[in-house]
């Protein structure tokens, strides 16, 4: 059988959240454009009109999502996946079942492996008083293969400052800045994912990278180095864009072949782009809301497990708790370790 001649296999719209192929479940992309916040940290509008504890309505730009006073996603649970969470604009405070606590934003990364199990909330609070606070980023689930689907869970920051950012320049001077979430590009290689992760194996291909183009910029995307690798690039900020001479209109996913250079060129404005890549698990995918597993036993067994123990348990007086008013980034590790950012 002959190889197409393009790299490009399918464009699709998006919607919401976004389609991802294994190992991948879906990706996320919130962008709220929050107003001030007020004295408990929340919006300073009305909240009529939105159905409170489940709104995704985007009513004036922005969702409450499942808070009541602060926007985010109160305590709740997962097991048998991973989250990554990529903040490019506000701030997200976390806590979880283990004891971990952060607040992360400005392009740090937050990696959880849920494993057996673990109750984590991801609150938005609105610090700025004076002035907007728009919030925009990106959460991924990755799955775990059926061998580290019972692993322990585990929490890591990967910071804004750890992160690789290479920038490169066409011929005329027009720059693609690239942001290496996981996996490598030619001397640039992201921060290690946690120890059970299905990045963490070297054959497994994995890279999440995103992309800025300036208008006009030119750039190609390498070839994968694994076997049997599969990509997708999110075309999500941006009017249009022309890939391996297919010219599209955002916001698209655009499936690519993953052994084959992709030649990228921006149009008249700024363009954007997520690169999520991989080769497959390959494994049964059965999945009930925040439980991912490989059978429907194992699914139901999620849900006795989580009745019975509730992972841990929840260690806050508040289910969606908030940390403070400072805007210092931290994190505290359920070891008792304490980290802040360098920058």
């Amino acid at each position: 059988m002959s190889l197409p001649s393009t790299p490009v296999l399918a464009v699709k719209p998006l919607g919401f959240p976004w389609e991802t192929e294994d190992p991948f479940l879906f990706c996320a992309y919130h962008d709220d454009a929050y107003p001030r916040g007020n004295r408990e940290m929340g919006p300073v509008a009305s909240l009529a009109g939105r159905d409170m504890g489940q709104d995704f309505s985007r009513k004036d730009g922005w969702s409450m999502y499942h808070g009541r006073t602060v926007p985010g996603f109160p305590a709740h649970p997962h097991r048998g996946f991973e989250t990554v969470t990529i903040v490019r604009r506000g701030l997200i405070d976390h806590s979880d079942s283990l004891g971990a606590t952060a607040r992360f934003g400005g392009g740090d990364v937050q990696w959880v492996t849920a494993g057996r199990g673990i109750v984590h909330a991801e609150m938005f609070p609105l610090l700025k008083a004076d002035e907007d606070n728009p919030l925009e980023l990106f959460q991924i689930w990755l799955n775990l293969p059926a061998r580290a689907k019972m692993t322990e869970p585990h929490f890591t920051m990967l910071w804004n400052a750890q992160i690789p950012r290479p920038v490169v320049h066409d011929p005329e001077g027009r720059k693609t800045s690239i942001a290496i979430v996981a996996g490598r590009l030619d001397g640039s290689v992201a921060p290690p994912p946690p120890p059970d992760s299905w990045a963490a194996l070297p054959e497994a291909d994995v890279a999440i990278w995103t992309l800025r183009m300036e208008p006009g910029a030119t750039w190609t995307l390498p070839a994968a180095t694994g076997q049997g690798t599969r990509r997708t690039l999110y075309f999500f900020k941006g009017d249009a864009a022309t890939v391996s001479g297919r010219q599209v209109h955002g916001p698209v996913a655009i499936t690519l072949r993953a052994d084959a250079d992709t030649t990228l060129a921006a149009g008249r404005t700024v363009c954007e782009f997520l690169l999520l890549q991989g080769r497959p698990i390959g494994e049964p995918v059965a999945h009930y809301g925040p439980f991912v597993m490989n059978t429907q036993q194992e699914i139901a067994q999620a849900l006795q497990d989580y009745q019975r123990t509730r992972f841990g348990g929840w260690k806050f007086g508040d289910a969606g708790p908030v940390h403070g008013r400072e805007p210092t980034r931290f994190a505290k590790y359920p070891d008792g370790r304490e980290e802040v950012p360098a920058d």
